[in-house]
């Protein structure tokens, strides 16, 4: 571990300790210091795991809490200590020099490939989506209060002196103390609207001011010095489906998304007009040394015309400084429009847009680039990316609710409360449009979409509004494996649909398509469903070229590595060559927005890791190498895939499956964390098949087996190599096609997050030997064929921080899975007495917290 960031560690884990003893007494502490030692002596094998099983199983039920409790607040602790390690190392190897990775890095590789980097950044775009679905494990108030505790080690990590430094550790105390006594998980359901407000908190404390600074870092690598007209254009554009994704979830109705536009709309204006006011303040230029163009005269003018009160208090503060004038008078306008009066109000963005650069070409013509391009052009940057609604909400509801509502239209009867629903939904949509413009709500994303006559449906329903139709991209969700297949002939349908025809005219042949991961790895297992996708992707890209369609596609991804997550940028570079062409769409899910967008260094260095992967990938040169990999190693990925494919439904498809997994899991439970407002379920089957995929794989994350992250591969890499006897051509893959290799990265990722050991202990409380024998050798198969195809000695060999954090916290993982077990084997066997089942219900959702704490994953 980094000596800065073991420093930190043990601060941290030092102040915790003596919290503990001020709350509980040092017994508390000898406890939480007994199983801490216990599980490490079990990892190097010095004691029995039966041993450590029977530490827990020797305490009360509440000082078992207690100590799950510890273990919980010491990941969120470790967590802030590797976040604040991770913005260090950034800044240290910010030296001046490209940094890998980096915008600046992927310009200087386009140009020295002859590449056209011009080409390419006028038609980048990157769209991360957010969404509601339920892996953010912690509270607001726990997100909250570890902020308190981030800002604290900001400034102890800074210069303090004596005795700031002492008062800055008598703070961390009282927080850590506070973080302490604070309920882990939720007691109650959060609502729709309570996600929304969630995510503004990425907005409100990071986002919006992120976003100049990505396009000054591509203005920089592109070669502009801040004293020109930008080369780097607003190619960011952050949509949402919190608020808008109605698919399963009863609780999101039309009402609900047109709440959850004005709470966007609400915040991004509130920022503008602080952004706004602030720039007016400290524009200072007087009209001896920069006099106003002849247009913001006019426009002056006309405003004190207008409202001669307001302008007259603006001139009196502002005397001979007319930029500064009317940049006061915009900020109060932004103010209007979000308070809805419609004597200042703005109608549009764009009539903002108009104002402020009207601004910024009096102070370029009066000789004053530096502040025309500078603090002036991010604000315009930041009105171009969000506009008045901040994100583009999206739609997305089943196919088979569609067709049923049409159907109910058609007959001429009474509606039905969910036909009713969506015909509001479309409504609503069209409110939003003429309130905010079509951008800001027009996508209508179908799940499940199995036809174009599913596509039809929604245009049909929407036409029936008549004048009152909004404008809608309707967009098809391919999920299963069988609709991937199908994907392009739906195409070929959706072309003959008049309402697809005139989208398609207006938006100079554009068209969006949706993949999804979840769903498609939960049915064909990891191995199969990537090598689908990759396939679905590559048939849609030579489609697109066919008919001349720019095509987006829209990544549905998980955070975890069962449902399409890992690393954003190496996913990137091992897409399907043609299927990026300088445009990349992705879901941003759950605990990864705030991992990802909760600071602003850690933001910037994401969006940069991504916008350099897009740009990479969107090269003939990286495409070329791909589309050859992938011609010489395809026949052998089939095999793989077919063989992995046939053992993880082989698994799946055993007899009474879903409920063993069901007991040797949390599965459940996990319903009572209460950490998003949608069902577990799409419907009230206990089956597999309407199972989401998030609690699927946050179950199995939670029983230490990561499933979902890597079974099958084991079969596919024994199918191709003689049981591993031959292993020549898989190594050949994995050294030169990046799909590929990223296949077997991500499943080391995953098999290093597993636990064996712990895992049979899960395992055997199904009592199925059969099933935990298939399962625990399919994972010693997949271990040992993984690590001799990418020549490992051992698991993550080649990712030296990731492995060394990962052993790091196991241990503490292991202490957390023994508290989950005791909980869940006595629950499994029954308990008769409402408050001791009361005690190992909480015991266990907070080892639930706690191991999705230390895994830092949920779903």
């Amino acid at each position: 571990m980094p000596e800065l960031l073991r420093r930190d560690v043990r601060l941290l884990g030092a102040m915790l300790g003596d919290g503990l003893v001020e709350y509980g007494g040092p017994g508390l502490l000898d406890d939480v210091e007994r199983l801490r030692h216990a599980v490490i002596a079990a990892r190097r094998g010095e004691t029995a795991v039966d041993d450590v099983a029977a530490l827990v199983d020797g305490w009360t039920l509440e000082r078992a809490e207690q100590v799950a409790r510890a273990f919980t607040v010491y990941f969120h602790l470790t967590n802030l200590a590797e976040e604040h390690h991770r913005i260090r190392t950034l800044r240290d190897r910010d030296t001046g020099e490209t940094v890998p990775g980096s915008v600046a890095a992927a310009v200087q590789q386009v140009q020295a490939s002859n590449g056209r980097v011009d080409d390419l950044v006028d038609g980048l775009e990157f769209r991360p989506v957010f969404t509601a679905h339920p892996t953010e494990a912690r509270r607001r108030a726990v997100v909250t209060a570890i902020q308190r505790i981030s800002d604290l080690m900001t400034r102890l990590n800074g210069t303090p002196g004596a005795t700031e430094r002492e008062e800055i550790e008598r703070s961390l105390r009282e927080e850590i103390d506070l973080l302490w006594r604070t309920a882990l998980r939720r007691a109650a359901q959060m609502d729709p609207l309570d996600e929304v407000r969630t995510a503004m908190a990425a907005f409100d404390e990071t986002i919006f001011r992120a976003v100049p600074h990505v396009y000054r870092a591509l203005d920089r690598a592109l070669g502009n010095s801040g004293t020109h007209p930008p080369k780097a254009r607003p190619y960011l554009r952050f949509g949402s489906w919190i608020g808008g994704d109605r698919d399963g979830n009863p609780y999101v109705t039309a009402q609900v998304t047109r709440d959850a536009i004005m709470i966007q709309a609400d915040h991004v204006l509130r920022a503008l007009e602080a952004a706004c006011l602030r720039i007016g303040r400290e524009l200072t230029v007087h009209e001896d040394t920069t006099p106003a163009s002849a247009d913001l005269r006019t426009a002056l003018a006309a405003a004190r015309t207008a409202h001669p009160t307001q302008l007259g208090e603006i001139a009196k503060r502002s005397p001979g400084e007319p930029h500064r004038q009317f940049l006061l008078h915009i900020a109060t306008r932004i103010a209007a429009t979000r308070d809805r009066d419609a004597d200042l109000a703005y109608a549009t963005a764009d009539d903002l847009l108009t104002d402020l650069r009207l601004v910024q070409e009096s102070l370029a013509g009066a000789g004053a680039p530096r502040q025309a391009y500078g603090r002036v052009q991010n604000l315009i940057w930041q009105v171009e990316t969000f506009g008045f609604h901040l994100a583009e909400l999206e739609i997305r509801q089943h196919s088979e609710l569609h067709q049923q509502a049409l159907q109910e239209l058609r007959a001429g009867g009474p509606l039905s409360e969910m036909t009713e629903e969506i015909l509001e939904t479309l409504r609503v949509v069209a409110w939003i449009q003429q309130r905010f413009g079509v951008r800001a709500c027009h996508r209508y994303i179908v799940s499940f979409t199995r036809s174009a006559e599913d596509i039809a449906n929604v245009h049909a329903l929407s036409a029936s509004l008549g004048e009152s139709a909004p404008t809608l991209d309707v967009i098809p969700l391919f999920e299963t494996g069988e609709d991937l297949e199908r994907a392009p002939s739906v195409l070929d349908g959706m072309l003959h649909i008049p309402a697809v025809q005139q989208r398609l005219a207006d938006t100079d042949r554009r068209l969006e398509v949706m993949l999804g991961y979840s769903d498609s790895a939960k049915q064909l297992g990891p191995t199969s469903a990537t090598l689908r996708l990759y396939d679905t992707q590559e048939a849609l890209a030579a489609w697109a070229a066919r008919h001349d369609i720019k095509l987006t596609l829209f990544h549905g991804r998980g955070g975890s590595l069962g449902r399409g997550g890992g690393p954003a940028n190496r996913a990137i570079l091992a897409q399907a060559p043609g299927s990026v062409a300088g445009r990349f769409k992705v879901t941003e899910q759950g605990e990864v927005i705030f991992a990802r967008y909760g600071h602003g260094e850690i933001a910037k260095r994401h969006v940069e890791q991504v916008t350099s992967a897009i740009l990479l990938a969107s090269t003939d040169a990286v495409q070329d190498r791909a589309r050859q990999a992938a011609a010489r190693f395809r026949p052998l990925a089939g095999k793989i895939s077919e063989a992995a494919r046939t053992a993880f439904r082989s698994l799946i498809e055993t007899p009474e499956f879903a409920i063993w997994f069901a007991q040797v899991s949390p599965l459940e439970e996990i319903a009572e964390l209460r950490i998003g407002s949608r069902p577990a379920r799409r419907k009230a089957a206990r089956g597999l098949e309407d199972l989401r995929a998030i609690p699927w794989v946050f179950a199995w994350t939670q029983t230490r087996v990561n499933l979902p992250g890597w079974y099958g591969l084991g079969s596919g890499l024994a199918a191709v190599s003689a049981g591993g006897a031959d292993l020549t051509e898989l190594r050949d893959a994995y050294e030169t096609w990046p799909l590929f290799n990223t296949l077997l990265d991500n499943a080391e990722m995953s098999l290093a997050k597993s636990d064996r050991a712990i895992a049979e202990r899960y395992l055997a409380l199904g009592e199925r030997p059969e099933l935990t024998e298939t399962v625990l050798a399919e994972y010693d198969r997949t271990r040992r064929l993984v690590l001799a195809v990418t020549g490992h000695e051992r698991l993550l060999e080649n990712r030296r921080v990731l492995s060394r954090a990962v052993e790091l916290r196991n241990p503490y993982v292991d202490a957390l899975s023994h508290l989950q077990l005791r909980a869940l084997k006595a629950l499994r066997k029954g308990v008769a007495n409402d408050e001791e089942r009361t005690h190992l219900e909480a015991l266990l959702l907070l080892s639930v917290n706690g191991v999705a704490a230390g895994l830092q994953n949920t779903g």
